[in-house]
């Protein structure tokens, strides 16, 4: 491991630990004595994606982790809630034991946590996933989300206010003012 300060190609490991899906260690150089640290994950046999086009290409987290991002961005979600989507389906992947996975299967994984998520996050990677031609395409696709919402309503999404009825938060605003 070559110094991230000084480029010398030698440190020794300070403090080693566990964490979710791999190797946490603390290092020091031995020439600038400068303390870094490095994260070690074990690399599982390459997985290729296939895509829609028939095109082979190999799994990129870093690819999906964007894509996911992008469509939570601005969303009120707790800290690490995208990287640990992002870390279930890249196990799951791997679970299946094959070497090639469509992205249709990629796509429709996302979606089906996404939706379990952030219902506006969903929505946004939906748009981009299903290419949706038109705005009534869309459109269905929030109908058919509502229609769901109606029999299960979304609880891992945070409150963006209070429970306040409206009434009430306008008559707090009224009073202020006089």
């Amino acid at each position: 491991m070559n110094c991230p300060y000084c480029g010398y190609n030698d440190s020794k490991v300070i403090d080693s630990r566990d964490i979710d899906d791999g190797v946490r260690r603390r290092r020091q150089c031995l020439s600038c004595g400068s303390r870094f640290t490095t994260y070690e994950r074990l690399q599982p046999a390459s997985l290729f994606v296939v895509k829609k086009d028939n095109r082979r290409e190999e799994f990129n987290r870093e690819k999906l982790l964007s894509g996911i991002r992008k469509a939570c961005e601005k969303r009120p979600l707790p800290t690490g809630t995208v990287d640990k989507l992002v870390d279930d389906i890249e196990a799951e992947l791997y679970q299946l034991g094959k070497l090639e996975i469509a992205s249709d299967i990629i796509g429709d994984m996302v979606m089906a946590r996404l939706k379990k998520l952030d219902q506006i996050a969903y929505i946004r990677f939906a748009s981009v996933y299903r290419d949706f031609t038109d705005i009534s395409a869309l459109m269905q696709e929030v109908d058919t989300l509502v229609g769901s919402e109606a029999s299960a309503p979304a609880t891992s999404q945070l409150p963006l206010l209070p429970d306040i009825k409206a009434g009430e938060l306008v008559s707090s605003r009224r009073r202020r003012r006089r």
